[in-house]
């Protein structure tokens, strides 16, 4: 009977028996150690230059034909999966009989040459074979015929459970994550040819700040002291910036205890950087150009995401924040009263609360009439100084804007940017606003820092600052339409076995 008609504590115990014969055989199931000499694409690229020559590979055993003196197998490894012919009068009878023990899912080694089959396959024909790694707990069953795969591992909330099983049965998912990788490379060799420097901030934190978001909190014992992870990295960023370190950047994990869906996960990785004697206008140019060089890095500068065609190549467009909602709304909203933004909200069918603020509501409109019709690349500039508590005043004297853009591509949020703001009295006043709205009952709006507002009281040359999303632009490079779909191990509720 097939493993699939077992019951899995069946197919458990009927592997530990194999598991148990190979080791009464004086074979050792779990090896410390194997060299490959090569990977599956390489022979498989290289085949004209190795055939007939001895190659050593090693992967997991993915389909498996035995026969009475031949059998078939794949393997598959991190370049991709390549066939074994295996014949007993070659590697000897008593390696071929502890070969017929292996399952799919095993681990194994394997030494031969390269060769084509009669039906046109080119394969590795065997001549040693080792056992590398005897799996106990089977795979999902994934069923092939002629190319194709059905009964694929498909089950969304499993996969995310199992990403272990989601990279072996599903191998291009691991293609996401090797892009992933490349984006984040890019973005780092990008800043670093700009002279910029990589550093690390506190994750656990005594304030948090940088963001309006609600933090997790946490206890450290020995200090007897409340912590937060952090929300954001931008204070501690600009405390090295006032100490002279004139440009920096992290690429980070930031932590904010609200919602999840398709863009947010509570643990997400961002970049922010900072730029001494820099402004908002010149982070634009830098972004724009760090954004379509990693696009290039994965042969992604024109995507498909969410139904829409996305041309990176093109100069990106921008837009002032109050033009766009004019646009939306018929309504100048620059300066406007609470109660007039309520009224907008409503006759737009957009439900706030009775205590909402004018950022909440601007937000609001902005999330519902704006967005979602950002579908090429645009920076949203000149916003609201209501909103933006860490953005300098804008130098055109409108006295309720800033010098801050937000990116959007595809109706989604990429990129936050400010020419930062390095008046102490102004900064002291802003965030004193902030503790007044969280009084009110905004959870996210942030506290005042002190320690912070002290650093830039000695003295922050102008600069321009922006923070990146790095799982949202991975979402777009890669196609994904899921933030859940570009982290290894998303956030899932528990639940019982």
């Amino acid at each position: 009977m097939s493993e699939e008609h077992k019951s899995l504590n069946d197919i458990i115990r009927f592997r530990q028996e194999k598991l148990g014969t190979l080791q009464e055989r004086g074979i050792n199931p779990y090896p410390h150690n194997y060299n490959p000499t090569h990977t599956s694409d390489e022979v498989l690229t290289n085949y004209d230059e190795l055939e007939e020559k001895d190659v050593t590979v090693a992967g997991r055993i993915m389909a498996l034909r035995k026969m009475g003196k031949a059998s078939f197998f794949h393997i598959q490894d991190m370049g991709g999966r390549i066939q074994i012919y295996m014949k007993r009068d070659d590697v000897g009878a008593d390696t071929y009989a502890n070969f017929k023990l292996m399952d799919i899912g095993d681990i194994v080694g394997v030494m031969g040459f390269p060769f084509t089959t009669k039906m046109g396959e080119k394969s590795i024909h065997a001549k040693e074979f080792t056992v590398l790694a005897k799996s106990i707990r089977p795979l999902p069953v994934v069923k092939e015929k002629d190319g194709a795969t059905f009964d694929a591992f498909e089950d969304k909330e499993l996969r995310y459970r199992n990403r272990h099983l989601d990279l072996i049965v599903n191998p291009e998912v691991r293609e996401v994550f090797v892009k992933r990788a490349k984006i984040i490379s890019s973005i780092r060799q990008y800043l670093d040819n700009m002279d910029f420097l990589e550093v690390e901030t506190p994750v656990l934190q005594p304030l948090y700040g940088g963001a309006n978001a609600r933090p997790f909190t946490t206890h450290h014992n020995a200090l007897n002291q409340q912590l937060y992870l952090r929300i954001a990295d931008e204070l501690y960023l600009k405390r090295l910036i006032v100490g002279g370190m004139d440009r920096v950047y992290e690429i980070s994990k930031d932590f904010r205890n609200e919602g999840m869906d398709k863009n947010h996960n509570p643990e997400f990785t961002m970049l922010e950087f900072y730029w001494a004697y820099a402004d908002y206008e010149n982070n634009m140019e830098l972004v724009e150009d760090m954004i379509r060089k990693a696009a290039e890095a994965v042969g992604a500068i024109k995507v498909t995401w969410h139904d829409n065609e996305i041309d990176l190549s093109k100069t990106f467009a921008r837009q002032p924040i109050l033009e766009l909602l004019k646009e939306a709304t018929g309504e100048d909203l620059g300066s406007a009263a609470d109660n007039k933004m309520k009224k907008v909200c409503k006759s737009h069918n957009i439900d706030v609360e009775d205590n909402a603020n004018y950022g909440q509501m601007l937000d609001e409109l902005l999330d519902v009439l704006v967005i979602p019709n950002l579908i090429q690349p645009t920076f949203v500039t000149d916003y609201p100084k209501a909103i933006s508590p860490l953005a300098k005043a804008h130098r055109n004297g409108d006295p309720n804007l800033v010098e801050r853009y937000e990116l959007f591509i595809g109706g989604a949020e990429f990129a936050n940017s400010f020419t930062e703001l390095n008046d102490p009295v102004d900064q002291r006043e802003r965030l004193e606003a902030q503790a007044l709205l969280r009084e009110k009952g905004d959870e996210a709006a942030q506290p005042v820092d002190e320690n912070f507002i002290q650093a830039v009281e000695c003295g922050m040359p102008p600069t321009g600052g922006v923070g990146l999303g790095i799982d949202r632009l991975t979402m777009l490079l890669t196609e994904q339409h899921t933030i859940k779909d570009v982290i290894l191990f998303p956030a899932m509720r528990t639940v019982d076995e």
